[in-house]
């Protein structure tokens, strides 16, 4: 895939026609993927190239930075995602203060038609552009009628009762409810990050721990998890501790630490990915090592039960 920046960049001579899909794409979920997929079929029938929108950094943290969300992806986590799904093409709007004060036209002018030369846009249902988010569908398609570009929306994908959003996955890791992020999401909430050293505690009471450095912003609550790790293309069960670690740790230092079945590697300075299936029970202090090991033990065996249910 193609990644092209604003303003820096020009664009490859190799994009026939784009047609785009504008947004932010944060999580690439269910509903990202349906206007995803429309973009490469109608690519596909013109003979054109499918070319993905996105705004780095996130627009809140330009005009609202106190209100800016969490994200569920690492820029880096969203362009792998957006390959995955086949687009040909990513054209990442630097968002500056700047960008931020123009009005819808500027930013149709400037960046789909000179900069792009777009033939096609599709949004989503409820996608805003311009200052003060002045801008809406019915302009967007206005004011591609004016600029010579086709421009379509996506209605609200749903998923069981629940409309697929952004948000609303955010709000469900946040609450741990992670197996309900994942169905809206389409695949597990997962964090990337390196192997770091720690205490080596966890090998000395039988259950050795990878703990995480991640650059992820956004960590489910404090508690232990049932969790797949990726290890160098590998998944393996495994289960995580979202924690202080309040028996053995009185820092108050939250850390992301798992325990990968049947494998005995040494993963120090591994880049490994751990993926969130289902939440097993708060964090909670223990009374001794021997109750933490015995707890460890039972949370291993539930998740176990569960991952007999599931294919990895």
């Amino acid at each position: 895939m193609d990644v092209i920046h604003f303003p820096e960049d020009v664009r490859p001579a190799r994009w026939s026609h784009p047609v785009l899909a504008l947004g932010n794409f944060d999580g690439v979920h269910r509903g990202h993927r349906k206007i995803l997929e429309r973009v490469q079929r109608g690519a596909s029938e013109h003979g054109a190239t499918s070319v993905v929108m996105t705004f780095e950094p996130h627009p809140p943290r330009i005009v609202r930075p106190d209100k800016a969300p969490p994200l569920l992806m690492t820029k880096a986590q969203k362009l792998e995602a957006l390959a995955a799904a086949g687009l040909q093409g990513a054209a990442i709007v630097r968002f500056t203060p700047e960008l931020s004060r123009w009005d819808p036209e500027m930013f149709v002018r400037t960046v789909l038609v000179e900069w792009l030369h777009v033939s096609e846009v599709w949004v989503g249902a409820n996608f805003l552009f311009g200052h003060d988010r002045a801008g809406n569908f019915s302009m967007l398609r206005t004011l591609g009628a004016r600029y010579g570009f086709k421009a379509e929306k996506i209605d609200p994908v749903r998923y069981k009762d629940f409309v697929v959003s952004s948000t609303r996955i955010r709000r469900l890791v946040g609450e741990g409810r992670v197996d309900e992020a994942g169905a809206l999401l389409g695949h597990q909430y997962f964090v990337d990050g390196t192997v770091m050293h720690g205490d080596h505690r966890g090998r000395t009471i039988g259950f050795p721990t990878a703990n995480l450095c991640s650059e992820n912003e956004l960590l489910p609550p404090l508690g232990v998890y049932a969790t797949t790790t990726r290890i160098a293309g590998v998944v393996h069960a495994s289960v995580t501790n979202v924690g202080t670690r309040p028996t053995v740790d009185q820092s108050g230092r939250t850390v992301v630490e798992t325990h990968v079945f049947n494998t005995d590697r040494d993963l120090y300075g591994a880049s490994i990915r751990v993926g969130f299936v289902q939440r097993l029970r708060d964090e909670r202090a223990f009374e001794s090592l021997d109750a933490l090991k015995a707890q460890i033990a039972a949370d291993c065996a539930r998740a176990r039960v569960l991952f007999d249910r599931l294919s990895l």
